[in-house]
């Protein structure tokens, strides 16, 4: 079943070009992931430390692959997640209606 991740990261106040920075790799190297659909980075015009996250993936064990990989570890747990402010995930599933 296919599995969506939709995370909203808030960088810390003077870090938002770091985690742009890190999106920047981390973006690319995610959509060659066997099983990854789609990842698409947004950031809020009206607030540039907000950054949306809308990944897709083929089941919910191709996402959780996506943790494992070395640009995830690097970009994602080495760069930007450190100077979040704060991080929210919602995951669905999509209805085939």
């Amino acid at each position: 079943m296919t599995f969506v991740c939709s995370a909203t990261w808030t960088a810390q106040p003077g870090h938002e070009g770091t985690v742009l920075a890190a999106l920047v790799e981390l973006a690319p190297a995610s959509r060659q992931e066997p099983g990854c659909q789609t990842y698409v980075v947004h950031q809020d015009p009206e607030e540039p430390s907000v950054f949306r996250i809308f990944e897709v993936y083929d089941d919910e064990a191709a996402f959780k692959a996506h943790a494992g990989y070395p640009h995830f570890e690097k970009y994602a747990l080495g760069q930007a997640i450190p100077v979040l402010a704060n991080r929210e995930r919602v995951f669905t599933t999509v209805l085939d209606v």
